[in-house]
């Protein structure tokens, strides 16, 4: 029995994904899928548009086994942080298989590219080469794979597959990575069928537009279309005032962004328009998104462990035969609930879920966080 890694935010759950686990289950009828899902926030410096407990209970209605969180501190950094988290975690699991969505569809093309990023030490150099002349990093990447392998690669799933595979391989993990090709691009406009991105439905959900034909019913039960990101800008200019003397010290914040930010916080009024005021050539507008986020959960540089766990979020009952079957073998801590005091980056988890709950006035997540036990 193959057991199948998938890695997702879920931001909101559409019929891409959903796609992705039929696909997953024609391929191989017997195996077992594990998903690790981002939390309340995600790789893009973004608000959940669904809670945590919500998204697993979609999970197990549409066909995933085993449910596991991928802690904040990892799933709101950048791709290379992601990776490095999930498969910490999915590797203690046991998976064989890790199954996600590129561009491309050629995996082995990515395996050929991100043992170049991984062996060849001329890719260092020139990625170096580029961030001195003030080019943003996944840019970087992208010319320095290109002018030595004459491979273009810029979709952002085949650069976040890329590092998925560079941790496989890094590590030599015993994992077989498959893709699945994407059936829309993450930055379309285009809806010519029923399966369009996520970026695409969150903006018809912010110009207040029916999303139905997108998302299973089960999504248009749990999700909350009120969820903005501007939402959380007061929280985050309070932060960033009570702390200007001390920006330098939460995570990612380098090279003196931070005097950009107090510069700029009083001259915005959004969220976004903060962003806008502070993005330069070699700050991409997701990068700003995700060190604010880390301004806002109050992650420090400090925080910046190589740490994991796993939190069973939920199972069915092939799910939860499997982790009792494996648990003694599972060389991280595992956990059914949260317990304070344990791990740095779980009391961490339990702080960005009680700003989420903050920003989406719902106060009952916070009990939730220690009571809830696995979805079953």
């Amino acid at each position: 029995m193959k057991i199948i890694g998938v890695i997702a935010e879920y931001n909101p759950f559409h019929l891409g994904h959903l796609y992705q686990i039929k696909k997953i289950k024609e391929r191989y009828p017997d195996a077992l899928i594990v998903a690790i899902i981002s939390t309340h926030f995600t790789q893009r410096g973004e608000i959940s548009l669904l809670n945590k407990w919500d998204k697993t209970k979609i999970c197990l209605e549409c066909g995933i086994d085993l449910v596991v969180e991928l802690p904040t501190f990892y799933a709101i950094q950048s791709a290379d942080a992601f990776a490095y988290g999930a498969l910490k975690i999915l590797t203690n699991l046991h998976i064989d298989t890790l199954v996600f969505g590129t561009e491309s569809d050629n995996v082995e093309a990515l395996i050929t590219l991100a043992n170049f990023q991984v062996k060849d030490k001329r890719y260092d150099k020139l990625v170096k080469k580029y961030l001195t002349e003030g080019i943003n990093y996944p840019t970087a990447t992208s010319k320095a794979l290109y002018e030595l392998t004459g491979a273009k690669i810029d979709k952002p799933n085949d650069l976040l597959a890329l590092s998925y595979i560079k941790e496989i391989i890094s590590n030599n993990y015993p994992i077989t990575p498959i893709s699945i090709k994407r059936t829309n691009d993450y930055h379309g406009k285009i809806i010519d069928n029923e399966i369009i991105s996520a970026n695409l439905i969150r903006e018809l959900l912010k110009d207040k537009q029916d999303i139905t034909r997108y998302v299973p019913d089960i999504t248009l039960k749990y999700l909350n279309t009120d969820i903005d990101i501007n939402n959380a800008y007061n929280y985050l200019k309070y932060n960033i005032i009570n702390n200007k003397d001390k920006l330098d010290e939460y995570l990612m914040i380098d090279e003196g962004i931070e005097n950009r930010i107090i510069k700029e916080i009083i001259n915005a009024n959004t969220w976004n328009e903060l962003i806008m005021h502070i993005k330069t050539k070699r700050y991409t507008y997701n990068r700003i998104s995700r060190l604010l986020m880390a301004i806002l959960l109050n992650i420090k540089k400090t925080d910046n462990t190589k740490d994991v766990y796993i939190r069973i979020l939920g199972f069915n009952q092939r799910g939860r035969t499997y982790l009792n079957k494996i648990k003694k073998s599972i060389d991280i801590p595992v956990y059914t609930g949260y317990k304070p005091g344990k791990i740095a980056i779980f009391d961490l988890e339990y702080h960005a879920t009680c700003i989420y709950a903050l920003i989406t006035d719902n106060p009952s997540l916070i009990k939730q966080e220690y009571q809830n036990k696995p979805i079953f």
